[in-house]
C-alpha cells in the first residue's frame, strides 16, 4: 500500500515568507516523502510522535484504502501501516488513550496502545466529515464541510450541534469554546452557540487550526497557504505555495514551536520551526 520511506533532511533556512508586520517566520527542518495522500497530522506528547491520516486514494470515496501512519518527531517512519482499512480519513483528535478519526461519513475510534479500531459510528446525513476535536470531558465534535454542519457525539449519542456553518472545516476546542474555520473566516462559539467572528478574509477556505501560547493561531488553507492569525484578527501569511503543494490539517508541538504540514497531493509531511520575530 505504501512505498519505501524517504526522508529528506532539508537545510534549515528561513523561507522567503516574512511579510510586513508578521510576528513569526518558518524554517524548514525536514520532509518525509512517499506518504499516501496525508491529510492531517496530530502531535502526541505522551509518545512524542506524530499520527498522520493517509487517504491513499480519493478524498470522497469509500474504498477501504485509507489508514493511519506513525512518524517520529525527527521525520522517521515508525509504522506506515499502523491502522489500515479506513476510507478517506482526515481530521484527528485524541482523548486519553483513544484516537478519533473523521472518516468521510463515520467517526472512527482507535485504541492507541493496541492500534485496534474500537468502532465506527456512522454519522446521520454525513457527506464529507473533515475535522474533529474533543472537549475536556471526552465530548467529540466533527465538522461536515459539504453539509455545513457540526455534529456532536456525547456518551455514544450523536446530534447535529450546529447548522448553516458555511464551509465548516478546522475545529479546536479550547477553554469551553469551540473554534471553527468556516470558509474564509475563523469563528469562536460559546456553549450557547453564539458566534463571534475572530478573523475574516482568508484568501482560500481554511483547513487546519492550532492555537499558540499567546492566544494567536496558526491556520492553513488546503490550497497552499499558512497564516499567522493574531488574537486581534490580523492575518499574516507565513507561506504561500499555491500551485506547488497543498497545506492541509497541521499538527503542532507547543513545547518546541514546530508545526507539521501534510502536503496532500505532494505525498509528504514537512516540519517547520515557528519562530517569533
Amino acid at each position: 500500500m505504501f512505498v519505501q520511506k524517504s526522508i529528506s533532511l532539508l537545510t534549515t533556512v528561513a523561507l522567503s515568507i516574512t511579510f510586513a508586520k508578521a510576528q513569526s517566520s518558518l524554517s524548514t527542518l525536514w520532509e518525509t516523502r512517499e506518504l499516501a495522500v496525508p491529510e492531517s497530522v496530530l502531535y502526541s506528547e505522551k509518545e512524542d510522535q506524530l499520527f498522520v491520516s493517509l487517504i491513499d486514494g480519493e478524498g470522497n470515496k469509500k474504498d477501504g484504502k485509507g489508514g493511519i501512519a506513525i512518524l517520529g518527531t525527527d521525520g522517521s517512519i515508525k509504522n506506515k501501516t499502523w491502522v489500515e482499512g479506513l476510507d478517506a480519513p482526515k481530521g484527528l483528535a485524541r482523548y486519553k488513550n483513544t484516537l478519533f478519526v473523521a472518516d468521510l461519513t463515520a467517526l472512527v475510534r482507535i485504541d492507541i496502545p493496541s492500534g485496534k479500531v474500537i468502532n465506527k459510528l456512522e454519522i446521520d446525513s454525513a457527506v464529507f466529515l473533515n475535522d474533529v476535536t474533543v472537549d475536556a470531558k471526552g465530548v467529540v465534535f466533527v465538522s461536515d464541510t459539504r453539509t455545513n454542519k457540526i455534529h456532536r457525539i456525547k456518551n455514544g449519542k450523536q446530534e447535529v450541534y450546529m447548522r448553516d456553518v458555511k464551509g465548516a472545516n478546522g475545529l479546536k476546542w479550547i477553554n469551553k469554546h469551540l473554534y471553527v474555520l468556516a470558509g474564509t473566516e475563523l469563528l469562536k462559539t460559546d456553549q450557547q452557540k453564539r458566534i463571534t467572528v475572530l478573523a475574516k478574509g482568508l484568501e482560500k477556505p481554511g483547513d487546519g487550526l492550532e492555537q499558540l501560547a499567546n492566544g494567536d493561531f496558526i491556520a492553513t488553507c488546503w490550497a497552499g497557504i499558512i497564516y499567522h492569525v493574531k488574537a486581534n484578527g490580523e492575518l499574516h501569511k507565513l507561506q504561500d505555495v499555491q500551485g506547488k503543494m497543498n497545506t492541509a490539517d497541521l499538527g503542532y508541538n507547543p513545547k518546541t514551536g514546530i508545526i507539521y504540514i501534510p502536503t496532500f497531493n505532494q505525498n509528504s509531511v514537512i516540519a517547520y520551526k515557528l519562530s517569533a520575530q
